[in-house]
């Protein structure tokens, strides 16, 4: 598509949503009463209402209503009720897509968060505290697949006698150690694998905290400090308690990207040697496997591990605008 249609598109784009407003306000302009204002509000919200119904409500019925089904031609799919989350939970293939995928959901957040947490403390106001935190941050600005290319390269091995390329190889050549296959032994691959996500997040979790930290009140450090307060229990008294929001924040939206992790596993190993996660084993049961109904399921199951998670945040953002 050419620019000047695509240009085209934006403005009709933009002309019907002032249309829809215009006809809105025109429709509604001679209502003053307290009905006539809810009926304003009404007209407002249905657009937006009818886009999530048919852009999300609808999509999510389908996809429940699919997880029903079997069979690998999607015009002749049989109805077999719950037999696709049962093999979900027990076949043995099913049962390490879902091991992998709770240790990434469980290490990533927490080595995430911890490394970003403790480097905004320790570079805090410290002369060279740009510069470290801009080395750390790098990482975000390559996509996924970028970093998954590159520490492909890190963990490259070659067999026998050949000159290693790969980073890590080299260092255990030089150590005069054996070298190892880090793609390939399972399950460590998978924690090699965590490797990399947790190296791209770490800087977005360092840049949410460091910004939080700046923001604890001055008069309540000085009154630690004033009170004896200082180095650990400075940091787990103080510090800690005063960025908790951010915390859950920076926690919970590293859980539910790790939770759709598929660019690392697929560039780095194509979910071979048992390193498929649940986003993965998605795309591969749905688009190789021609297995719709476990492919939906999976895409449930992963609605409902994100939905506890939302629901923890938005409870605690309310407690926290409440005070």
């Amino acid at each position: 598509m050419s620019t000047p249609e695509k240009l085209l598109q934006m403005v009709i784009a933009v002309a019907l949503f002032y249309g829809v407003v215009a006809l809105i306000l025109l429709a509604t302009q001679r209502l003053r009463s307290r009905s006539g204002e809810r009926v304003q509000t009404a007209a407002f919200l249905a657009p937006s209402l009818l886009l999530i119904g048919v852009g999300l409500l609808y999509p999510a019925g389908v996809t429940v209503y699919d997880s029903l089904f079997g069979g690998t031609n999607i015009f002749a799919q049989e109805f077999v009720g719950l037999d696709n989350y049962q093999r979900l939970f027990t076949d043995s293939n099913q049962l390490e897509v879902l091991r992998n995928t709770l240790f990434w959901v469980v290490l990533t957040p927490l080595l995430s968060t911890g490394i970003g947490l403790l480097y905004a403390v320790l570079v805090d106001r410290a002369s060279f505290e740009k510069f470290a935190k801009a080395l750390l941050f790098l990482p975000m600005a390559i996509s996924m697949v970028g970093a998954s290319i590159i520490w492909k390269f890190v963990y490259d091995y070659k067999s026998g006698d050949s000159t290693q390329i790969g980073l890590l190889n080299q260092f255990l050549t030089w150590l005069g150690l054996d070298t190892y296959n880090f793609l390939l032994n399972e399950p460590w691959n998978t924690f090699f694998l965590i490797v990399i996500l947790v190296w791209i997040q770490a800087g977005f979790a360092m840049t949410l905290l460091s910004a939080s930290i700046k923001a604890i009140p001055e008069d309540i450090v000085e009154a630690a400090r004033l009170d004896g307060v200082s180095g650990w229990k400075m940091f787990r008294h103080i510090t800690v308690p005063s960025i908790r929001p951010t915390l859950i924040v920076v926690l919970t939206t590293i859980t539910i990207a790790t939770l759709k992790v598929f660019d690392i596993v697929q560039t780095a190993t194509g979910g071979n040697f048992g390193t498929s996660v649940l986003a993965y084993e998605f795309y591969r049961q749905s688009f190789v496997a021609n297995n719709n109904g476990l492919a939906a399921a999976i895409a449930v199951v992963i609605f409902v591990l994100v939905m506890p998670i939302v629901i923890y945040n938005v409870r605690q953002m309310r407690k926290l605008e409440a005070r």
